[in-house]
């Protein structure tokens, strides 16, 4: 099936400190991000760059969005090749490189996805769903870096 889908929010500088930005150490980078419907996200730059580090900063989100992709695309996978999947949980990784002119670009991220599917019988069609979930995953095609992947797959005791 083809089609277009659009997505919409709005993002919303919150941190203002009274004087707007004079100079770089004199505003917050709080910013909250906005859909109809949905919680608001609290976000920030990352530490290093100035921002809170107890909000989510564009860095995480980008690495979220891969994780959950991945996650998504892969129980559908699954469900295709009649594998079962019992639990799924993924450490992510992501390696962003400064360029030393205010600039930079993540290099990779590493997905470390442990998987429990019902039957040990369905251990290698669901080590195998990890190249199509890869396929599938709309973020993971968006990106021009790579995204790799480091599964566990087990089975239920």
């Amino acid at each position: 099936m083809r089609g277009e889908h659009r997505y919409e929010l709005t993002t919303t500088w919150t941190g203002n400190r009274g004087a707007g930005t004079p100079g770089y150490r004199d505003y917050d980078r709080a910013v909250t991000v906005e859909i109809p419907g949905k919680p608001d996200l609290l976000a920030s730059a990352d530490k290093p760059f100035r921002g809170d580090p107890s909000r989510w900063n564009p860095e995480d989100m980008l690495l979220a969005a891969l994780s959950e992709c991945h996650l998504l695309s892969y129980l559908h996978a699954c469900v295709t090749a009649g594998v079962v999947v019992v639990s799924y949980r993924d450490t992510a990784t992501g390696l962003l490189r400064e360029d030393g002119s205010g600039g930079g670009a993540f290099v990779e991220a590493v997905l470390h996805p442990q998987v429990v599917v019902a039957e040990a019988g369905m251990v290698a069609a669901a080590e195998a769903a990890h190249a199509q979930a890869n396929a599938w995953c709309f973020i993971a095609n968006s990106v021009n870096f790579p995204v790799r992947h480091e599964a566990t797959v087990t089975a239920a005791a």
